[in-house]
């Protein structure tokens, strides 16, 4: 899913992130908090995010409010992670400036050495969040850019529908 944050004051940054779960919370991604997504939704815990199905002509949009997962949902999830992408979390200083490749895959190998015949537990700064919609877009694309559009919104606990033009 494509996902917006911003930082507060009015700069938003785009990006995509692989959804990971879909429950009764909302839409639920990982991420490390030191990131420049991690870092916005520290300081503005609201974001939107968009689903396209360009073939089909299908659109989804939704924004709302981003909270932290559990510590352990996840602990859960980062234990399903290959090995690979474990150790990347580690390796990683996610959205920092980075001098070259070699002195990532050098940390790489420091991780790996570090953790070499244990597993590799879940970084203290790497967590889910969940993105809670206030509001759902469905977009449908008919001939002539006469578009299907419905929006549904939640007000006290009540979700309502409304078309709109397209």
């Amino acid at each position: 899913m494509v996902l917006a944050t911003s930082d507060g004051q009015g700069m938003v940054t785009t990006r995509t992130v692989l959804l990971k779960a879909l429950d009764e919370d909302g839409f639920v991604f990982f991420t490390n908090v030191n990131s420049k997504k991690g870092q916005q939704m520290a300081s503005c815990p609201r974001a939107a995010a968009t689903f396209l199905w360009k073939a089909s002509g299908v659109q989804v949009q939704l924004t709302g409010t981003v909270t932290q997962v559990s510590n352990e949902a996840a602990d859960a999830y980062f234990a399903t992670r290959d090995r690979g992408s474990q150790v990347g979390a580690w390796a990683s200083h996610q959205s920092e400036a980075l001098d070259s490749r070699e002195t990532l895959l050098q940390r790489v190998k420091e991780v790996e050495q570090r953790y070499e015949g244990a597993d590799v537990p879940r970084p203290p700064f790497w967590t889910g969040f969940v993105l809670s919609p206030e509001t759902v877009e469905f977009w449908k694309q008919r001939e002539f850019r006469l578009h299907d559009r419905f929006l549904y919104s939640l007000h006290n606990g009540v979700w309502t529908k409304q078309r709109l033009n397209p």
